[in-house]
Order: C-alpha cells, then structure tokens, then sequence
C-alpha cells in the first residue's frame, strides 16, 4: 500500500510542470516559502527596530515624534559618546557584572545540577526548589532583597549585629563596593537556576554506560567528572553562557530598583544608561547611540563565548 502510494507520488511529481511546487526539483523552493512568514515576523519585530535604532543614533534629537521630518545624519552623538568618562565607566561597570554574574551562576549552576542529578530521597522537589528563584518575577525579587539588605532595618544586617559579625548596620545599597556586591548576589541567585536546568537537561543525555566502564577501569570521580561529564556538556554550555551573559547585559529592574545605578554610577551599567539618557534627560538619539554600542558589545562576547564553548574544557 505505502509503495503504491509512493509511485503514484513520483508519478504525479514527473507529471507536474516545471515551475509546479510538486515538482520534485522545487522542493527547496516550497520549503523556503514555508519559512517567509516566520522570516517577515522576524525581520518585522526585530531587524527594523534595529535598524531604526542605528539610523536614529546617527541623528540629533531630543524627543522622538511620529510623522517629523529626519533629522541630518551627523557623528556627534559618538564622538560625545567616546568622550564621556561616564560611558566608559558604564562599559566597565558591564563587563565587569556580566564576568563576574556569568562566573559565578555557572559554577554554582554547574554544581547544583551534578547534585540534583545524584539519586536520592526528595530529588523531584530538590529540584523544583531549584528553579523557584529563576520563576520569580524579577520586579519582585529585587524588592525582597531591597528589603533584606536595607541599612536601617534589613533582614542581613540585624543577623549580622546580633551575632556579633559586625558592630554597626552596614550601608549595603549606598557604598559603591557593596552596592556592586549586592547586584552580583541578586543577580547570581536569580539566574543560577537557568544555568542549573539546563545543565541538568546536559546531564541527562549522557550515556551511563560511560561512567559504569570508567569505574571499571578505576577512575575517581573528579576524573569522571573531568574525561566524562565535561565534555558531554559542551553542546549545552556554550548556549547556556550566551543566554545568561546577554541575560546580565540586557537586565534593568534588578539594577534599578536596588540602586538605580548609583552610587555615584558605581552600579550603572549600559541598560541603565541608556534608560536615563532616552527617559530621563530625553536625548533619544545619544540614548540610541549607547544601545548600538551595547549591541556590538554583546556580539562580539557571544561570538567569543562560541568559540571557546566548542574547545574542550579539562
């Protein structure tokens, strides 16, 4: 039946004209023309705020009306942009959170899932437990650390009084180097677990097969986790360093509503930035012109981060 159904097939393909889709030399074409709506909506909600983020960034203006005439291009907006030691300590501030966050959620992420793969009593809610901070609306979560590290009635500085670790409230969110640890924390915590899932997900596809044969032959479980485990989570890790790298670099209301950036920019990245620049002081174009660059940036750490994702790690 099915081979029947088959000839018919190929006999209704040779039949049809050239330019047919059932052609069998169109089949590429049919597939092509499947994907266009997918590649419009795309190119719709994506490439054209893109571009228009670059051509406004080329052009002096205050406040962006619907319907005005162009303004010229002109470079200004870069050359005031390159000049700023405040955009260039907000490129620093960038680099350094998302180094530190990336680091730090990866290992921690890397840790949690080797250990919720590990058969035990209570795995299933072990690792639902893991993923609770990452389902927590970000809005929320910084609210809830705002309050745990408040200098006056804070969760963390009323433990660290009481037990003797500190002799006074600690200004947490209002001294440059502590606000900057308070942002690594919160966001650590928050996006630990994605690395966690995923990692998990990597854990899973390995054969056990692999690890039963190097018991045998007599290897210990750092090698195990060295020659075995690392090298099969080289697929996953190099898209789970991306996602939470442009996670870090893309991230506002964490930053924001714990310090706003401050203090004295010690914690305003790019994002925050470029928020000011377009909604506080209303300078769209110099605004537009921090996102290209925030834009390069991230492509340039995403290609790096490929690259080294597809070296093996021993």
């Amino acid at each position: 039946m099915t081979s029947q159904a088959s000839g018919r097939g190929e006999r209704l393909g040779a039949a049809a004209p050239r330019w047919s889709l059932w052609n069998p030399a169109n089949r590429s074409l049919f597939a092509y023309l499947l994907l266009l709506p997918a590649v419009v909506l795309t190119a719709a909600i994506i490439v054209y705020p893109i571009l228009s983020a670059i051509d406004l960034s080329f052009q002096r203006i205050k406040i962006a009306k619907l319907g005005r005439s162009r303004a010229p291009w002109t470079l200004r907006n870069y050359e005031e942009l390159f000049q700023s030691p405040e955009f260039l300590q907000a490129i620093w501030v960038t680099i350094t959170l998302v180094a530190a966050v990336t680091l730090l959620s990866y290992i921690i992420g890397l840790g949690t899932a080797v250990l919720v793969n590990q058969r035990f009593a209570g795995r299933r809610a072990a690792r639902v437990l893991v993923a609770v901070p990452w389902a927590v609306p970000s809005v929320m979560a910084a609210v809830i650390w705002w309050w745990l590290f408040d200098s006056s009635f804070g969760l963390i500085n009323w433990a660290l009084v009481r037990s003797g670790l500190s002799s006074q409230m600690i200004p947490w969110l209002s001294t440059q180097g502590a606000a900057f640890f308070v942002i690594v924390v919160v966001m650590v915590w928050k996006g630990y677990p994605f690395i966690s899932v995923i990692m998990l997900a990597g854990l899973q596809s390995i054969p056990l097969e692999l690890y039963d044969a190097a018991k045998v032959d007599g290897a210990n479980g750092w090698n195990r986790f060295r020659f075995i485990t690392l090298p099969g989570l080289r697929s996953v890790r190099g898209i789970a360093l991306i996602l939470i790298m442009l996670w870090v670099f893309r991230d506002f209301p964490i930053i924001y509503i714990l310090t706003g950036g401050g203090p004295q920019n010690s914690t305003q990245t790019l994002a925050i930035m470029t928020y000011q620049e377009a909604f506080k002081f209303h300078d769209f174009g110099y605004a537009a012109a921090i996102g290209v660059i925030t834009l390069i940036i991230s492509v340039i750490a995403s290609w790096f981060m490929v690259r080294r994702s597809d070296q093996p790690i021993y």
